[in-house]
Order: C-alpha cells, then sequence, then structure tokens
C-alpha cells in the first residue's frame, strides 16, 4: 500500500480500484488530502492496496493550473502562470520519482 503517512487526513473509501499498467488492480482503500498544509493541499487523492509508493495524477496537476514535461530520464512540473519548476522527477525502473519542492506553488 501506499503510505498513508504522506497524507494530511484520510477518509476510508469503500469500493472502486485502479488499474495498474501491468493490467493488474488495486482497491482504493481511503480517499484524503496530501500538501504542506490543509488549506495548501490536493483533495481526493487515494490511497491504493498493490502500491508501493503515492502516485501523483497528471490530469489532476494540470487541472489545476500546471503544465508537465517528461523526457526519457526526468519530468518536471511548473505553474502555468510564472513558469516556475515546482517539482523534478528522476526516472527509475520504469517510474518517474518526485520530490515536491512547494505545494503551495502547484495548487
Amino acid at each position: 500500500m501506499g503510505d498513508a503517512s504522506n497524507f494530511l487526513s484520510l477518509t476510508a473509501f469503500d469500493g472502486g480500484s485502479v488499474t495498474f499498467g501491468n493490467e493488474k488492480s488495486g482497491k482504493i482503500s481511503d480517499v484524503g488530502k496530501i500538501g504542506e498544509s490543509l488549506s495548501h493541499s490536493m483533495d481526493n487523492m487515494y490511497l491504493v492496496d498493490g502500491l508501493q509508493h503515492n502516485l501523483l495524477s497528471v490530469s489532476q496537476l494540470c487541472g489545476r493550473g500546471n503544465h508537465i514535461g517528461f523526457s526519457s530520464d526526468q519530468c518536471f512540473i511548473a505553474n502555468i502562470k510564472s513558469d516556475e519548476v515546482v517539482l523534478m522527477g528522476k526516472r527509475q525502473n520504469n517510474v518517474y520519482k518526485a520530490c515536491i519542492l512547494s505545494l503551495l506553488k502547484i495548487m
């Protein structure tokens, strides 16, 4: 399961699943907020059984005024208005692992 300690709040979620790239699926166990504080957070993020890491949704990030770029070895998220890069990641074993520089800037 993803890491529940990365969430600011969690609520049990009964029903729903996420399909992984290998066609297997994991049950959504909880839904919650991720961010620096409750006032600067992303809502409706899923905690999914079967995941080793928490995942960020590209569509949710883009829907919040960001653009995302990928290359063969890295990725970035930048705020559309300021063009400031707020998250960067490196590709490791076909997964882009990112660290949040400031969630406040991508909300």
